[in-house]
């Protein structure tokens, strides 16, 4: 039986919570799903430039957790621009 996952420290409450290209009816997008943990990781570590050591002490998440958080959320949103797909942010 797998570990219940550890709840993660949040500071954000995003403004918006849908990406789309410009031009496309949402109707014809697939969508890629961005956890609101994911979004956290990748505005401590990417747009506050934050360590990962010091971005997981504040989420109170391992180092190694949130290297694995940034990877997928990483790839989630290359997958976003380079396929042309919307990106929805779950809160």
């Amino acid at each position: 039986m797998p570990r219940p996952p550890k709840p993660k420290r949040i500071f954000f409450d995003p403004k918006a919570v849908y990406f789309k290209p410009r031009a496309t009816p949402l109707s014809m997008l697939d969508e890629v799903e961005l956890r609101v943990d994911e979004l956290e990781a990748i505005r401590l570590c990417d747009f506050q430039g934050l360590d990962q050591k010091r971005a997981a002490e504040k989420m109170k998440v391992s180092q190694s957790t949130l290297s694995r958080i940034l990877i997928s959320t990483r790839r989630k949103i290359a997958q976003a621009l380079i396929e042309g797909k919307a990106i929805k942010i779950l809160k």
